[in-house]
This record gives structure tokens, sequence and C-alpha cells, in this order.
């Protein structure tokens, strides 16, 4: 069983916890996800499967999308509404459309968000929510974040009550806390704020139509028709420049050579898919870092025919 299985996460589950429950569904213990989504958190969780498992951090790099609540009123020691109550400012007057939308503006583009307490981040070799759940406050690292776009779904012009809750849609950069972007929204806004819900609508080339629940997976399983439904690992680098290779340079990847920089990719930084004629992905390459003019290999996907 080879290629990635983009499954609809549920609230309650870890990451961790729906790569356990697969692997005893699809009977196969070569099984990952492609970034730790928290358990209140739902929508899309691609799972690589086989092979597949060499190219989940690429889907875990590219982009996301998500869809989520801001509540204003109170903040929570966890950001989101799992987390208790930390700070409460009721609502004063009204908060408008306009002030709003000039807040959401100012958020997007490349921004500095400080990680939650109760978030994965290692510090010291410890990850700050074990920290947290002991009542230890440490130092955490600010980091850059890129916030491609941040869209109000939310029709009012005026805003008014003890709370304010309004939904959000945005796209952003990997390693970016939402509910980080909730508390900063409301800390623009003048008040203490979490974020209430979310969803994740898009992973990387994979959408939230796309994707399916432990029942449908359960299902297609009994009926010998999974592989039907698992998509090529090619659609992990889809993001990413691809180096078109003949027959005879293919035997050379599968072998790991170090290969001349094609002219097309002269300004490329990143990682390149390295494909055949017909679109396989033998490997990934990056620009060498000691020889000027040729790409070395990062990882070599396929060394067969399959």
């Amino acid at each position: 069983m080879e290629g990635i299985l983009p499954l609809y996460k549920p609230a309650g589950l870890t990451s961790h916890d729906c790569v356990f429950r697969l692997r005893k569904i699809l009977k196969t213990k070569k099984v990952g996800h492609t970034g730790t989504l928290d358990p209140d958190v739902t929508g899309v969780l691609p799972i690589c499967i086989g092979r597949a498992t060499k190219v989940a951090e690429y889907i875990t790099d590219a982009g996301k999308s998500y869809e989520g609540e801001v509540t204003l009123g109170y903040s929570t020691t966890t950001e989101d509404a799992s987390g208790e109550k930390v700070e409460e400012k009721k609502i004063e007057g009204t908060i408008s459309r306009k002030e709003i939308l000039q807040v959401l503006n100012s958020l997007t583009g490349e921004i500095e968000q400080t990680p939650p307490m109760y978030s994965a981040v290692k510090v010291g070799g410890t990850r700050l929510y074990e920290y947290a759940r002991k009542g230890i406050e440490v130092e955490r690292p600010t980091r850059k974040v890129n916030i491609y776009s941040i869209e109000l779904l939310d029709e009012r012009e005026e805003y008014s009550g003890e709370t304010i809750s309004f939904r959000f849609r945005v796209s952003c950069s990997k390693g970016t806390y939402i509910r980080t972007l909730a508390v900063m929204i409301g800390e623009s806004l003048g008040y203490p704020a979490h974020m209430s819900s979310l969803i994740r609508i898009q992973s990387a080339a994979f959408m939230i139509d796309d994707c399916l629940t432990f029942e449908e997976i359960e299902k297609l399983m009994e009926t010998g028709s999974i592989s039907s439904c698992l998509r090529p690992l090619e659609m992990a680098l889809s993001h990413l420049p691809k180096y078109i290779i003949n027959d005879k340079v293919a035997e050379k990847v599968k072998n790991g050579a170090i290969l001349p920089v094609p002219e097309h990719l002269k300004n490329s930084n990143g990682p390149i898919s390295v494909e055949t004629e017909e679109g396989k992905a033998l490997a990934i390459y990056s620009v060498h870092p000691n020889k000027p003019g040729l790409l070395k290999p990062v990882k070599v996907l396929r060394n067969d025919q399959g």
C-alpha cells in the first residue's frame, strides 16, 4: 500500500491518535501524518502511507488554509476554547466592520508570533505543553510567519454584546498558530480574545472536499477498494519546481548522482522534484552547497520501476 490518504480529522483526537487508528484499519505500520493538528481542530490531515512517508515533510512545509472563529471578551490559558479563562473584559459599545477589516489587513504579510505555552514547540529539548502542564513559564522563541490572506466571513456592519464572535478564513505559511493569530486580532481591537473554533480546509494540494472520514476508510477497506482513494506521492510535491529527465538520466538519479543545474532552475534555492517524462517523482534534489552549477540529491524516492 502506497500513497497519500486525505483524512478528515475529527475533534478529540491528536494527529498521532489518527495515525495509530489508521495503522489498525489499514493493517500497515508505515503510516505518518503531515503536521500536528490540535485535538479540538477538525479538517484536512493528509496521511502518508508506505513509500509516501518519504514526502510527508513537503506537505508539512507547504501552505495551509483555515476557517476559524475568534471570540473577543476573554482570553484562555491555551488560546482556544479548551483552556481556562485568564483575562476578561466586557465589550464596550460597538466594533465596526471597518475596524475589524483594518486589523485583519494589518496582520497580512510577514508577522512575528510567539508560540503559545500549550504547543508542541521545543525549548531546551522539552515541549512547551509539558512545561505548561507543570505550571512552568519559559521564554519562548519569537518566529516570523507569513499570512498570505485573511478574509472576514461575517456580513455584519456592527458588532456588539458582552462578547463578540466572528468567523474568518486565513491562508498562511507553515508554523503559523491560528490560536495566536486570534489573540493578536483581539489585542489589536483592544480586548482579550481566543480562538473559539477552527477547521483546516486545505493542506498543500489537499482540500477538504477530498477528505475521507474514518468510517468511510473502514468501508473502503472492507470492500477492498481503498487503493482507489490513495493519491500519488507526487501530489505532495506539486508545489515544488520540476526537473524532467529522460530514462538515461533516471538511472543515474536512482543511484544518487549529482546533476547539472538546468537553465530554468538557475534561481531555485529550495527543494526540486526530479521526475520522469511520465510524471513519476524519482528524487528530491537541491543546489549543491559546495559545487556551483550542480544539484545534489536530498532524498531518493524510487530506485526501482515502482
